[in-house]
């Protein structure tokens, strides 16, 4: 029976907040193997090192500008993709922010936009690409959500929030394309030594008694997700440092 892929050469596909980070990293590590890759960020220009970094590996990418809380934008993405390799085999909903305000004395507007980028983001994201893979039968989306989506701590509810409604949409995503070809999986990583991270209050103290995860540990996971023969789904991936206790 079909095993698990060593490449991807001949894949093609999305990933959203791509210009840095996680996305960033996941960008690399798919080029590397093979896959053509579409960045999905606010900017093309925020993209520029990445792209930069994946051509001088003789990787293939292209930027997209793109803001994962406009259903318009993100569809100008997906058409980007099909235009130019014809399919869109994977979409790795990746773009997300972060807040520490307490419920207590919390910007509303801040938690309004966490909640537009960090959930409906990643439901436009699937909904972009759904269509087309259901008319492939083919396809796989790929949620970065956290153990926040697991865990609930003293620190930063509307992420927490967040990301828990990211892993109730996966699984209802999950079930939604069963049988019709469509994979579904959560990643759902601890702590990542990100610039992001770096500037959260909250992960700062975990910094302090672990060692992070690395963004590149991320987007290694997303390329074995990936590689998996099509049979199979992993539906649910959960990674922490290896000192995390939470």
């Amino acid at each position: 029976m079909e095993g698990t892929r060593e490449r991807l050469d001949g894949a093609a596909g999305i990933v959203t907040g791509g210009g840095r980070g996680i996305g960033a990293a996941t960008a690399r590590e798919l080029t590397r193997l093979g896959a053509r890759v579409v960045i999905a960020d606010l900017s093309v220009e925020a993209c520029a090192d990445v792209l930069d970094e994946i051509a001088a590996n003789g990787g293939e990418a292209f930027a997209v500008a793109a803001d994962v809380r406009d259903a318009t934008s993100l569809a100008r993405v997906r058409d980007a993709c099909l235009e130019r390799y014809g399919r869109v085999d994977f979409a790795v909903a990746n773009a997300g922010v972060g807040d520490t305000g307490s419920i207590a004395d919390g910007d509303p507007e801040r938690w309004r936009f966490v909640l537009e980028v960090n959930v409906l983001g990643v439901a436009l994201t699937a909904r972009s690409v759904l269509p087309t893979m259901l008319e492939q039968g083919d396809g796989h989306i790929i949620l970065i959500a956290s153990v926040s989506g697991r865990e609930s701590y003293i620190g930063e509810p509307i992420y927490i929030a967040s990301k828990w409604a990211v892993v109730g949409l996966g699984h209802a995503l999950r079930k939604e394309t069963a049988g019709k070809g469509v994979r579904v999986t959560l990643i759902e990583p601890g702590v990542v030594d990100t610039v992001l991270a770096r500037a959260n209050i909250f992960a700062q103290t975990l910094f302090e008694t672990v060692t992070p995860l690395s963004d590149t540990d991320i987007a290694r996971v997303v390329g074995f997700a990936l590689r998996q023969p099509k049979r199979m789904a992993l539906n649910e991936i959960v990674l922490r440092s290896a000192g995390q206790e939470l």
